[in-house]
């Protein structure tokens, strides 16, 4: 398996697939991923020539920089099989992922996994490229997380679908990643926290879903920083205007990651024979030992994933 779980993914565009105009002008914003849509952004009656499109776009754009997804349709439906097919048959070679919708079990991300193999191998493409993005989007698939987060070595990453599963659940809100009325609380903590544990445990990356009202982007970045401060890789955006703000929110400061470098090259330095094999050791006024290098990778990796250039440098103490 060749899977890629560091992909950036701080901002991850939603693009219908039906839609030639929308998919052109993707290719020029600075999303990190891009998923063209065959499910609910494609009406029942488009879905059929939206996969052609899909593999025009795929094959003849410029997608540069960033990842490339398809959503097709879940299990239930009759669409599924026709859409894994003609897409990664028509643009495998072009393709990243494939995100798969209303995840229930662990059974449905296996079957997804064997439709791409038979595919790989029909075309002669490398077996096992192609990575998965699953979606749980209600409470079945959240009660079932981690062994779908466990189905296969393509799963990618785990995402969370708030409207189906605010359906899902009977929750009493229709602005869709807002808080019900009549919850003191977060009323996403849980669901976000389990996502993310069954994420982590497995070394993917966690993503949270789409904000709804998309001219609000102050709402955007409240509900974009609940994710990140608990530690979520990034966001779903639906509009243009939220690119800017994934990006910069799913980032770390250009402080922290000059500090997490530091820390980095300071306790590589001090755990050498040079630095005299410490376990720990002071830099500035901060102790470092193994437990603030693990820390620190988490900050740079995401510093680095972004683009970031460090403005800072680790200095050898005068003996």
């Amino acid at each position: 398996m060749t899977v890629n779980r560091l992909r950036p993914r701080r901002s991850c565009l939603a693009v219908p697939g039906s839609n030639p105009r929308f998919l052109e002008k993707a290719q020029g914003l600075p999303a990190d991923q891009v998923f063209l849509d065959l499910e609910d952004a494609c009406a029942p009656l488009a879905k059929p020539e939206a996969r052609h499109t899909i593999v025009k776009f795929l094959n003849e754009g410029d997608w540069t920089g960033k990842t490339r997804v398809v959503r097709v349709n879940d299990w239930t439906t009759e669409w599924t099989y026709r859409d894994v097919v003609t897409v990664v048959e028509g643009a495998g070679q072009n393709l990243d992922c494939i995100m798969l919708p209303k995840v229930q079990t662990a059974e449905q991300i296996v079957a997804l996994d064997l439709l791409l193999t038979q595919i790989e191998k029909t075309m002669g493409f490398e077996v096992g490229k192609i990575g998965i993005e699953a979606q749980i989007e209600n409470a079945q698939g959240l009660n079932n997380v981690n062994e779908i987060a466990t189905a296969s070595q393509r799963v990618e990453t785990i995402i969370f679908g708030p409207a189906d599963f605010m359906a899902s659940i009977n929750m009493k809100s229709l602005v869709v990643g807002e808080q019900p009325p009549g919850y003191p609380a977060d009323a996403y903590h849980y669901i976000l926290m389990k996502i993310l544990m069954a994420a982590r445990a497995n070394d993917l990356q966690a993503i949270d879903g789409p904000y709804l009202q998309i001219r609000n982007l102050d709402g955007y970045r409240e509900v974009a920083q609940r994710a990140a401060a608990l530690g979520f890789d990034g966001k779903w955006v639906l509009h243009p205007g939220q690119v800017e703000a994934s990006n910069e929110i799913f980032s770390p400061s250009q402080e922290d990651y000059d500090h997490a470098e530091l820390i980095l090259d300071a306790y590589d330095y001090y755990t050498s024979e040079a630095g005299g094999k410490k376990g720990s050791a002071m830099l500035g006024d901060e102790m470092i030992d193994e437990a603030s290098r693990k820390m620190a990778l988490v900050i740079s990796g995401k510093g680095r994933a972004a683009g970031m250039r460090r403005t800072t440098k680790f200095e050898i103490p005068e003996a």
